[in-house]
């Protein structure tokens, strides 16, 4: 192959590069500096005081609703169910706040629905005998909100399809800058010392501190 060949074949690749590179840089910034921003939260976790608000309620089912509730038999065994719709719809209502139809436990006293949520928990306890409703909300304040956002915890799925999407964009980011690092580094000579400082540095903190 020519030189001039080998010259156009150099410039394609690194124009597509560089395409690849900004687009997936373009789809990772926002992320990249929550993720940044959370992860040093997280590593000062014990030095960030978050100041938990509770709020509690008391209602009481209508006895329609409580009704049905009501244990068929003294033997009824415990086990996992959705709270029934037109009891969720109520209690959506009465305590504004919404309530989906994950399982919640039952037992012959009661029913126990826990509806843990990034940056807070919260959970609705029915007595079955009677139809009273206890409930308790708990919220952490936005660091903590931020901070489970960043491990997943209770975002649900199109949450978690998200941070499997970012990471693929921020592997395509970091591989594309890897390779146009490969194309400037003949000019570059602190290229790859640079990048094998970024290697060697965790590796040596890895093997000698961490214990």
């Amino acid at each position: 192959m020519s030189t001039d060949k080998k010259s156009g074949a150099r410039a394609a690749w690194l124009k597509q590069l560089h395409q690849w590179h900004w687009i997936s840089s373009a789809m990772c910034l926002i992320g990249m500096i929550l993720f940044a921003v959370t992860g040093f939260t997280l590593n000062h976790a014990s030095d960030i005081e978050a100041k938990p608000v509770v709020a509690s309620r008391n209602e009481q089912l209508p006895d329609p609703l409580a009704s049905a509730l009501r244990p068929a038999s003294d033997k009824e065994a415990d086990h996992k169910a959705p709270v029934p719709a037109p009891v969720r719809e109520w209690l959506a209502k009465t305590l504004d706040r919404p309530v989906d139809g994950r399982d919640a436990e039952w037992s012959r006293d009661e029913i126990y629905l826990a509806m843990p949520r990034p940056g807070g928990d919260a959970w609705i306890r029915i007595a079955r005998d009677s139809g009273e409703v206890e409930y308790e909300d708990t919220s952490r304040g936005w660091i903590s909100y931020l901070n489970d956002l960043h491990k997943g915890r209770n975002a649900g799925t199109a949450w978690s399809w998200f941070i499997d999407l970012f990471a693929l964009a921020c592997l395509i980011f970091s591989i594309t800058g890897l390779l146009i690092l490969k194309f400037h580094a003949v000019s570059r000579p602190s290229t790859w010392p640079l990048v094998g400082l970024g290697l060697v540095i965790p590796a040596l903190l890895a093997l000698l501190l961490i214990h």
